[in-house]
Formats: C-alpha cells, sequence, structure tokens
C-alpha cells in the first residue's frame, strides 16, 4: 500500500468484521525520537493465536471468502523495512490491538497519507460503529471520538451530508494544523529586564 492511512483503513475493517463496535485509531508521531506510530484497536472477537503468530505469512488467514490475508504482513513488512516492528495483542471475544512503529526519516516510509479520507470512509460506511481516533504530533493531540459527535447531534445524523462536510472539514483543519505545528519552530521567551 502506497500510504500508511490505507493499512488503517484495513486494520480497522477487520476489526469491524469480527464483530467490533469501538475502534480506538491513534498516530503518534515525533521528531525527537524519530518514530511514527500506528495503532488500531478493537473489541471484536480477536483473532486467532494461529494467525497472531505468523503475521508474516499472507496465506494463513481467518477470511472465508479467499485464502489470501496480505494486510498484516504487507503492513509487517513496511514497518521492518523502516526500522520498525508490528505488534499484535489479541483476546478471544476481547478484542485486537495492532501497533505497528517505523522510524519517521526513513526514506523507505511510506507518507501516512489522507487520515481525513480514511476517518469518512469508516464513519460513512459504519455509522453504528464508535471511533476514537487520537493523533499526536511532539507532545500536541488532537481527538475525534464519534460518541461526543452523536451527543451533541441529537437527531442529526453523522452520514448527514451537510455534518459529514463539516466534520470533514474538523478534521483536515485539526491535521493541517498539527502539521503545520510540527514545522513551526517555538518563539523564544522575552527575558525579564
Amino acid at each position: 500500500m502506497h500510504e500508511l492511512s490505507l493499512h488503517i483503513l484495513d486494520i480497522a475493517e477487520n476489526g469491524i468484521r469480527a464483530g467490533a463496535d469501538h475502534l480506538l485509531i491513534r498516530v503518534e508521531e515525533s521528531s525527537a525520537d524519530d518514530r511514527l506510530s500506528l495503532s488500531v484497536e478493537d473489541n471484536g472477537r480477536g483473532m486467532p493465536p494461529e494467525k497472531a503468530k505468523h503475521l508474516d505469512d499472507p496465506f494463513r488467514t481467518t477470511r472465508k471468502t479467499r485464502r489470501v490475508g496480505l494486510g498484516l504482513s504487507l503492513l509487517a513488512a513496511a514497518a521492518r523495512r523502516c526500522e520498525g516492528d508490528i505488534r499484535v495483542q489479541t483476546r478471544r471475544n476481547k478484542g485486537t490491538r495492532v501497533t505497528a512503529t517505523f522510524r519517521r526519516s526513513h526514506i523507505d516510509r511510506a507518507p501516512l497519507g489522507d487520515m481525513a479520507a480514511t476517518l469518512e470512509a469508516l464513519i460513512v460506511g459504519n455509522p453504528h460503529i464508535d471511533f476514537r481516533y487520537t493523533h499526536k504530533v511532539d507532545g500536541r493531540e488532537w481527538v475525534l471520538d464519534t460518541r461526543d459527535l452523536k451527543m451533541e447531534l441529537g437527531d442529526l445524523s453523522l452520514v448527514d451530508p451537510t455534518v459529514l462536510r463539516h466534520v470533514s472539514d474538523l478534521l483536515r483543519r485539526a491535521l493541517d494544523e498539527l502539521a503545520a505545528g510540527a514545522n513551526r519552530t517555538p518563539p523564544m521567551e522575552e527575558a525579564d529586564v
């Protein structure tokens, strides 16, 4: 996959297929540590331990529709290619957490991609599921929780075109501000005279 956001979409959809009704998606970027971490956690049925032990084998899959499951094996390869790794924690009927880490500045690291579009696709395609998205860049954090949005909206749906456009604009502005803040040099404090 050419963008890490597509890996996030794939893992989130796996959790939804596993019966999850709540997903936590977290992206953390640290310039000081030169790390990028992606995490998707769900409360679904969990992954069979055999699959979790053999992430590099695309021919071990829980899917019934086809015999190949490339998602986790491709993410594992992408992370390891960039001096990172992948970790899967899973418990039967409790859910799964997939965490991938990358050296942020690695020349082969795929760009994060369009996280706003990824989140929009998840929300529109699964309006009955709750998503909590946290994005942290060098200590600054932004959170979007669809449970909070649903409470604020009352009878309006998140997939109402006007609401969705507003949520999309909010996502893009917040992520742009986080990215811009990562590139700014903090102003020097004035000395007391």
